[in-house]
């Protein structure tokens, strides 16, 4: 593996905005093969890891992003001072239904959840969030929804499997009174300050 490659592999993450899987890097670097790529990445993540700077290299969404580390977000965020994009318990609740029993339809989301979702359903498909996946193969054929890249990229997981289990969120639960889980509360923002150079 050429430097060369090393660091052309990183200018290409550092101007991207989304993350960089290695097919698409290969595609822009056509002389390099996959091996070489890996090797590359991986080079990059243990020289930001050794640096401990403000960055370091993440696998996520099915590909690599340079991000800030968390622990300077919250100079990003008075810098960058985003904007009151925020979902509310209702738009959580279905996303979260959502990811964990997808594919699903709105009738299997509204009766777990209650009430009416066509509206949330709406709201989290323009924050691209969820995406409709085809149709059920039933009367009506109802719409089938998943979620997208962007859900990945917005709540930092590599892939669906990074979902915390049924277990572990039920030991949030049981944090002692007086202490609050480190979960994501009522209203919080769809986005991070972790993610990427933007936050």
């Amino acid at each position: 593996m050429t430097s060369d490659i090393k660091y052309i592999i990183e200018s290409l993450l550092f101007v991207s905005t989304d993350p960089l899987s290695i097919d698409r890097i290969k595609k822009v670097i056509p002389d390099a093969d996959t091996k070489e790529i890996r090797e590359a990445l991986y080079s990059l993540s243990a020289e930001y890891e050794q640096r401990g700077g403000a960055f370091l290299l993440s696998e996520i969404a099915g590909g690599y992003q340079i991000r800030t580390r968390p622990l300077y977000s919250d100079w990003i965020k008075r810098l960058i001072q985003p904007g009151p994009a925020r979902l509310s318990r209702a738009a959580m609740e279905t996303l979260a239904i959502v990811a964990y029993k997808q594919p699903v339809i709105r009738n299997d989301i509204e009766t777990i959840r209650g009430v009416d979702s066509g509206g949330v359903l709406r709201v989290l498909m323009e924050r691209k969030l969820i995406r409709v996946l085809g149709r059920q193969k039933i009367p009506g054929r109802p719409l089938i929804y998943g979620t997208t890249r962007q859900f990945l990229e917005v709540f930092d997981l590599k892939d669906l499997t990074e979902l915390p289990t049924p277990k572990e969120i039920e030991e949030l639960g049981e944090a002692p009174a007086g202490k609050t889980p480190e979960a994501i509360p009522e209203n919080d923002q769809d986005g991070n300050a972790e993610k990427g150079k933007n936050a």
